[in-house]
């Protein structure tokens, strides 16, 4: 087994307003989408572990988002940002803050969605397809720009998460998964 990590640390501010720690699978590297993310013109995708691993520090300071309704993304709406990115196996892992106080209606929205409803999905640039002509598009070179929170069933992935954290528990969803992989 192999693992990749980076993280920005920021200092602990005990009971801060604005910041409601959050973790969660964006993605797999290695294993084909269960069905096309938008931007990928009806193509399941695989993001290589090379180009993932390549990928982690752009992925560190970058914005999550969500759209209300919870069917995509909408980079208009930066909730939170992504401190710490790790490949475990084959999901990439990361933490992050949501904005609790800037946007409390999503706090709320996410502790009264029902388990397992809600994942994560990535947003990229720059990515390189290894043969255009392929039924499953093979990404070999991406930047990441950006993450979105959304219900599992609108999602390209089957098996990504997202729960939020409180105190010394985790509580919220768990098993979601991202649609859009390929917004850029």
């Amino acid at each position: 087994m192999r693992l990749e990590a980076m993280a920005v640390n920021f200092p602990a501010v005990k009971g801060h307003p604005n910041r409601l720690p959050f973790e969660g699978v964006l993605t797999l590297v290695d294993v084909p989408s269960d069905k096309a993310p938008s931007g990928a013109r009806g193509h399941r995708v695989v993001l290589t572990r090379g180009a993932a691993e390549a990928a982690l520090p752009s992925l560190l300071g970058m914005a999550v988002d969500y759209k209300a309704g919870w069917d995509g993304h909408d980079a208009r709406q930066k909730c939170g940002i992504i401190t710490s990115a790790e490949i475990h196996g084959c999901e990439l892992q990361v933490k992050g803050y949501l904005f609790a106080r800037d946007f409390p209606e999503m706090e709320t929205a996410v502790r009264k969605s029902r388990p397992n409803s809600l994942g994560m999905s990535y947003e990229l640039a720059d990515a390189h397809v290894a043969d255009m002509r392929a039924q499953v598009w093979t990404l070999t070179r991406a930047t990441f720009t950006g993450a979105a929170v959304l219900l599992r069933e609108k999602a390209a992935y089957r098996n990504t998460s997202f729960r939020l954290q409180a105190g010394n528990g985790t509580v919220g969803v768990r098993r979601g998964v991202p649609v859009a992989a390929m917004q850029g």
